[in-house]
């Protein structure tokens, strides 16, 4: 694989790279991350590398995120490649302290974000527009009515639920369906092999449905990329956000990480791009978002795309990380496909797998 294996969002036709570039660490408003300069670098590494696919929010480092990324765009080495580019915001997040209408999924609130956005992108649409959290005061049909205002009018491209249940992303998509509004073509949530109870609603939801999956957080914040190990710890104070005192670095974690360095050695590659390629190669996974502060690290974590895990490798890695699942899965896997098929055999329907059997149609998502 490389990052021009290009891949379709969904059931869209937009082509994104297998890997996205994560822009939260644009800036350094939040205490860390790039400076635009730095910012503007990793850019261009990324583009000239064949990437093709951005993601930021309306809240990342103040709004600077945006911004850093249409200043790229509209001058210097970014000039004249915006159309080439897949950009991904988001709204619902609250940048207005005491504006109980600044944030959120009414269609005030959305109208008012995409505007904003559009401004600091310097652009005249988003190519992808995220939901980046579930708005609970917010009826459904309220959201996915802005959204195709907003589509018809030309301003955004595409629409996707970042961070939100199963059953609002269902609940959405059969309302765009039943009122022939701009449906939801991707799902975005956290995935990673500290991270796997996504597999068991939200995964096999969005193969059924042909929704692209854009994974955040493949490194757990860091605590997968190989820095740590049982006498490495976090510093208190240092360059990194995990702590000493994660919850994630325990002796189940050391043992996994033992094995990644060890899978690492075999394929000729890091820890990170291990836990990266893991993730890309998940059943139903559009592109993976990655951050990068430096050029230093977005070259390793493109170098994800290089690796290759063979099944045992996937196999060792399955067993490290299984997670128990919810009712009613274990159910279904130990007592009701004996009871339906009754010592007989059916061809196409899943073994263990989380994912659902998609129809031929969907082979491709």
């Amino acid at each position: 694989m490389s990052l021009t294996n290009y891949r379709t969002l969904g059931r869209s036709g937009l082509r994104v790279s297998p890997l996205c570039l994560g822009a939260m660490t644009f800036g350094e408003e939040w205490g860390f991350g790039a400076t635009p300069e730095e910012s503007a670098k990793v850019l261009s590494v990324f583009l000239d590398g064949g990437g093709n696919f951005i993601d930021t929010a309306n809240i990342y480092t103040k709004g600077h995120s945006e911004k850093i990324i249409g200043d790229y765009f509209a001058s210097g080495a970014g000039r004249g490649r915006r159309d080439r580019v897949v950009i991904a915001t988001k709204f619902g997040g609250n940048m207005y302290p005491g504006d109980p209408n600044g944030g959120g999924s009414s269609r005030k609130s959305m109208i008012a974000a995409c505007e904003q956005s559009l401004r600091r992108l310097r652009s005249d649409f988003i190519d992808l527009y995220w939901a980046h959290f579930w708005d609970r005061a917010t009826p459904l049909e309220e959201m996915m009515s802005a959204v195709d205002v907003l589509v018809r009018a030309g301003k955004v491209r595409c629409f996707g639920l970042s961070d939100h249940p199963a059953w609002v992303c269902v609940a959405s998509q059969m309302l765009a369906e039943r009122h022939g509004w701009a449906q939801v073509h991707a799902i975005q949530i956290e995935y990673s092999l500290l991270q796997r109870t996504v597999e068991t609603d939200l995964l096999s939801m969005a193969r059924h449905f042909g929704m692209g999956v854009t994974p955040w957080g493949s490194l757990r914040g860091g605590v997968l990329s190989g820095k740590f190990s049982r006498s490495k710890l976090p510093a208190v104070e240092g360059g990194t956000r995990v702590r000493p005192d994660s919850k994630y670095l325990t002796e189940r974690t050391f043992a996994l990480l033992d094995a990644m360095a060890e899978i690492a050695r075999d394929c000729g590659g890091t820890v990170a791009q291990v836990a990266l390629r893991w993730v890309l190669d998940q059943p139903g996974i559009t592109s993976i978002i990655i951050g990068a502060r430096h050029v230093s690290q977005l070259a390793d974590n493109l170098g994800a795309c290089g690796v290759a895990l063979t099944e045992a490798h996937r196999r060792r890695l399955d067993e490290l990380t299984r997670i128990e699942k919810p009712f009613p899965w274990e159910f279904q896997e130990s007592i009701v496909r004996t009871a339906i098929q009754n010592g007989t055999t059916l061809d196409g329907v899943p073994s263990d797998r989380w994912a659902m059997s998609p129809t031929s149609d969907d082979d491709r998502y």
